[in-house]
């Protein structure tokens, strides 16, 4: 055997032994990455359970936050909009910004009709000036003010109405700074009862009989 034939057969000798550790080192690398991609599926699989499950325990928290919300919307407008008594806020200009269902019952007018209107445009001409002198001492005395008059409804009925105001306030609102609260009561009964009243005691007086 020629050295030529030696070179060739230790040639393709040391070939097939190297093929042979490579392919078991193949193998060995091949399950190694078998095994690591198993687990990281295990690891994403379990983030991703994770991940839905927050998911629904936010869409449950937002489910009970918009349950809340609609109670308390709920509560707001019967507080607010069903009250027995009429609600205003007022800007410092005296136009009505809000007013509540009541209100605008009181006065047959529509929402739209009253919002962004003068609250004298609804006080009988009258009686205008117990209205500026309630405003005058409400702003003098920084204290809860309250006046008598009549109140003019869309078909030009009259009313008794009771006003009370609350002093302005310092932040700014709906009406910007300086707003104040009005409530509105409808004391025509009241009215017309004190009224029925001072006649009976009047034709008492006139006819001399003593009043007990």
């Amino acid at each position: 055997m020629n050295q030529k034939q030696t070179d060739l057969e230790s040639t393709a000798s040391l070939r097939t032994r190297a093929e042979d550790r490579l392919q078991k080192g193949g193998t060995s690398s091949h399950g190694a990455l078998q095994s690591w991609t198993q687990e990281e599926a295990q690891r994403t699989i379990h983030e991703l359970e994770v991940h839905q499950l927050e998911l629904v325990m936010q869409n449950e928290e937002l489910s009970r936050l918009q349950a809340d919300l609609e109670d308390a919307r709920a509560h707001y407008f019967d507080l607010y909009h069903l009250a027995p008594i009429g609600y205003c806020i007022l800007s410092r200009e005296g136009l009505v910004m809000e007013a509540n269902l009541t209100a605008v019952k009181l006065l047959d007018l529509a929402l739209a009709t009253l919002v962004k209107k003068p609250i004298t445009q609804f006080i009988y001409k009258d009686d205008q000036d117990l209205y500026y002198l309630h405003r005058k001492q409400l702003h003098r005395s920084d204290q809860l003010s309250s006046c008598e008059l009549r109140m003019v409804k869309r078909d030009g009925t009259l009313f008794w109405a009771q006003l009370i105001s609350a002093p302005p306030e310092a932040r700014p609102g709906p009406g910007g700074a300086g707003e104040t609260r009005l409530i509105l009561s409808d004391i025509s009964e009241r009215r017309s009862m004190q009224e029925e009243k001072a006649d009976l005691l009047a034709r008492l007086q006139q006819a001399q009989i003593p009043a007990g």
